[in-house]
Parts: structure tokens; C-alpha cells; sequence
């Protein structure tokens, strides 16, 4: 009675069942026939005609990603949904952001800072963390000698530790400056060594001298093919121009070096494409030169031989990554061959000047960093570098491996310059920054002897970008 019930009920509608209308029982073979009447599949029937204007997707696995707007495609960049993709540049200035301060962070109370007065640095001072002036970090910003990948971002303004090395730089700068001669030097060591912090306290000591600083923050961006070129041959042998570089170049000097080219002016005759006013400042004149790329080149020669001339404040030349334009380019000739690095404009004049082929008239420093996080092979530059340093510390000099080629351009340019080696911090350096982790509150353990020493053992001897790591980046 129940099982012809439940069919009953299932087998007519509901208002049939209201009204007292009585329909034959089913039989199970009959519901069985019948279709689900709980089924939502999509009846099997043909397509329905298109509508106008409609858009129908592919049948071979519908639009993707990109065409939907969902990684920014689309015309022109723009996503489909409505959504804007970013700018031109604009990831790569996210990634080149720096953040030099830290609001949470405790402002050291005694902490001093890099002062005009005090220079050279005084020896006492080794180990100290000193600031640098507000002024200076505008300037410093303006070269870009702060790097993304170090840590100001955790501090509340922008301080560095005073080094063995720090107080060598100093006295290399005054003794350029007291003696009128060009110095020059190159700086190599491990990943994580400091070379790139050793560059921009060699540039914040020039720039608080009135020196005029001048920058190559990436080196590698000079040789890696992003950048126009140009060839020139006006000389003996065919040169390459990067326009657009240049006029980037003429654009940060003259950011940088403001306060004291707005006190230059210019001073002889050159053969400009675009007349320029005779007593134009040296800032203005820098702007001139970075506004257009087809007039950097020939504005980055006039203001060379404006500021090498009789009575202008001695240089600073300081290229990040030098190791990178040691070896051959991406950039191709009219044969398809690649261009080495020693033909481009910019790098071949740098080279004159660490060579010792040009000199600086009124005196200054070259300075040139290894490139240590993304090193290239470059066989040449690696030997120069060993046998300086075995000359200099009266060792036997190696000897070159006859399984690879020479590359005698680098050899002649790295033939008399002498290095130095950065190395872990010592026992009082890596003290001296410890506590100025923990004045910063961004340590919160007892400095001691046990912490220190620790710390110098997990940084592979006081390697201070892997110190910086597992003493206050680190949490457990």
C-alpha cells in the first residue's frame, strides 16, 4: 500500500492531487522509462542561432588568460575587464624602489654623523656607526648609490658603520685633494662584502668636500643591449655612442652635484649642435644635455673639459659593477660581431681614467667595485685582479691557464691598478654595529660575547650582508 502510494504521488501533479483527480497507478518499469525529472543536464539538442554583437568563445578551450585581461592584455595594455595594466617603467621602478627610513624604528639618541670638520675620518672613530647629513642622502639619492637590496629601510634614517676600509677611502680622498693627482683603485670581495656601501661613503665623504661626484650605478645596464647606440667614427677606430644613457648621466650629475655647479659657470668655447649661452651655469647646463639624446654626447664633452679645466673642484668617478664591462657586449656591429665593452663611448672613457691614460687635472678618485650577486666569467679581469694582490702582498704571482684565451684590452687596462680586498668585520666593527641594531630596537637580545660571536660565525667571519641577515632579518 505505501509502495502505490509513493507512485501515486510521483505520477501526477500536485493539483491533480488537490482537485481529488484519480490517475493509475505506475508501475516501475514505467518510471524507469521515462526521463529524470531531477536531471540538470543541458538538454541535446542543436545550438541556438547566434545573436548579433554576441561574442561566442573558441571551442578549442575558450580565450586565455591574456585575451581575458587577466594578465594585462589586450590592445595597448589595457585589461578587458576595465582594469589598467601597469605604465611603462612602472615595474621597474618598483623594483629599484628605496625605502630609507623606518618609522617604528627608535631614533639612536648619541649617534654622530659624517661632518665636513671631521674629515678624513679619524681613526678613533673605527667601529662607530655614523649617520649621514640630509643633505648628503638627497644627493647620494640623486646618484642612485643606495641599493634596494640593503637595509635602510629597517632604521630610522640612513646611517653606516665606520670601517678599516672606510678610513683608507678618507685619506685616499684628502691625499687627491692636497696633492692634486688622480688615484685610482679598485675594490673586489665576496658576495655580501660591503662594496657597494664602501662606494657611497667614498661618494657622501666627496660630496660633503664639494667634490663633484659622478656615478654608474649598474654597469651591467651599459652592455646588456637595452639601451640605443650609436656609432661613431669620427676617430681611428669606430666607437659606440648610448645616447640615451648619456643624457641619463648628464641628467643625475647634474641633480647631485646642484650646489655646487649652480656656483659654475661656463668657461670656454665649444662646438655645440644647439647654441648655448655663454655664461650659463654648469646645473643648467647639465639639463640642457639630458633633455635631448641626440645632444648628450657632445653636452657630456663640453662638460668634461669644463670641469677638468684650471681652478674646478677635484672628481669622484665611482662605477658599480665593473667586472661587467670587461668583457664582450650584446650589442652587435655591422657584421653581426659583438661589440666589446671597451668600444662603447661611456666605458672606454671610463677606462682611460683607471687605466692612468687620462688623468684628473685638479686631482680626484676612481673608483670601481667588483660585482659580487651576479658575477660574470670574465677570466682576464679575475687574473689582473690576483696578481695585483699577490704583488701587493709580496706573494708569488699566479699564472695564467693556457686552456683559456687572453683577453689582452682588460689586461691593459687593469695593468697598475691597485686593489683591495673587503673581507668579514672584525670582532670591534661587528660590536659596533651590533649595538646600533640593538639602540635601534630592531635587536632584542643582550649583546654579549656569546651573541657576538655567534652572529660573526653564522656570517661566515663578519661578511656583513649575511651579519645584517641573521642578526636582524632573521626571525625564528
Amino acid at each position: 500500500m505505501t509502495n502505490s502510494i509513493c507512485l501515486r504521488c510521483l505520477s501526477r501533479p500536485l493539483a491533480q492531487i488537490e482537485q481529488g483527480v484519480a490517475r493509475p497507478a505506475l508501475s516501475s518499469l514505467a518510471i524507469s522509462s521515462q526521463a529524470s525529472y531531477f536531471s540538470t543536464s543541458a538538454p541535446l539538442a542543436a545550438n541556438p542561432p547566434k545573436k548579433k554583437g554576441a561574442v561566442v568563445a573558441s571551442k578549442k578551450g575558450g580565450q586565455s588568460f591574456a585575451k581575458q585581461g587577466r594578465v594585462g592584455g589586450g590592445k595597448g595594455g589595457a585589461r578587458a575587464s576595465g582594469g589598467k595594466g601597469p605604465d611603462g617603467g612602472e615595474r621597474k621602478a618598483l623594483r629599484k624602489r628605496v625605502v630609507l627610513s623606518n618609522t617604528n624604528a627608535l631614533e639612536v639618541q648619541d649617534m654622530a654623523d659624517f661632518s665636513a670638520a671631521k674629515l678624513p675620518v679619524d681613526p678613533s672613530q673605527l667601529g662607530q656607526v655614523l649617520g649621514l647629513p640630509f643633505e648628503t642622502v638627497d644627493a647620494l639619492r640623486a646618484n642612485e648609490a643606495f641599493k634596494p637590496t640593503q637595509g635602510w629601510k629597517l632604521f630610522r634614517r640612513p646611517a653606516t658603520l665606520v670601517r678599516k676600509e672606510t678610513i683608507e677611502v678618507s685619506n685616499l680622498l684628502q691625499e687627491a685633494e692636497k696633492e692634486q693627482k688622480s688615484i685610482r683603485r679598485v675594490i673586489y670581495g665576496e658576495r655580501g662584502s660591503g662594496k657597494s656601501v664602501l662606494l657611497l661613503q667614498a661618494m657622501a665623504i666627496a660630496h660633503l668636500k664639494n667634490w663633484l661626484v659622478i656615478h654608474i650605478p649598474e654597469a651591467q645596464e651599459l652592455i646588456i643591449g637595452h639601451t640605443s647606440y650609436i656609432p661613431n667614427t669620427s676617430g681611428d677606430v669606430t666607437t659606440y655612442i648610448q645616447p640615451q644613457y648619456t643624457a641619463q648621466i648628464l641628467g643625475a650629475i647634474g641633480k647631485a652635484n646642484y650646489a655646487v655647479l649652480s656656483k659654475l659657470q661656463l668657461s670656454q668655447k665649444h662646438d655645440l649642435p644647439i647654441p648655448v649661452q655663454e655664461n650659463i651655469s654648469l646645473a643648467r647646463f647639465c639639463e640642457l644635455g639630458a633633455r635631448d639624446p641626440d645632444l648628450a654626447w657632445p653636452f657630456y664633452l663640453a662638460f668634461w673639459k669644463e670641469i677638468t679645466g684650471a681652478g674646478r673642484p677635484p672628481i669622484c668617478f665611482a662605477v658599480d659593477g665593473v667586472n661587467h664591462i670587461m668583457k664582450e657586449s650584446a650589442y652587435l656591429d655591422a657584421d653581426l660581431s659583438k661589440v666589446h665593452s671597451h668600444d662603447l663611448a661611456i666605458v672606454q672613457h671610463f677606462n682611460a681614467l683607471l687605466s692612468g691614460k687620462q688623468s684628473l687635472a685638479n686631482g680626484g678618485l676612481v673608483l670601481a667595485a667588483d660585482a659580487g650577486s651576479n658575477r660574470p666569467a670574465v677570466p682576464a679581469f679575475d687574473f689582473a685582479i690576483s696578481k695585483t694582490q699577490a704583488a701587493q702582498d709580496s706573494k708569488d704571482a699566479p699564472t695564467w691557464d693556457p686552456y683559456v684565451q687572453v683577453d689582452r684590452r682588460v689586461l691593459d687596462v687593469m695593468q697598475n691598478v691597485p686593489v683591495t680586498r673587503l673581507e668579514g668585520l672584525s670582532r670591534d666593527e661587528a660590536k659596533g654595529i651590533m649595538e646600533y641594531y640593538a639602540k635601534s630596537g630592531m635587536l632584542r637580545s643582550t649583546v654579549n660575547d656569546r651573541l657576538l660571536g655567534e652572529k660573526w660565525t653564522l656570517s661566515g667571519g663578519g661578511i656583513i650582508g649575511a651579519f645584517e641577515k641573521a642578526s636582524v632579518m632573521l626571525r625564528v
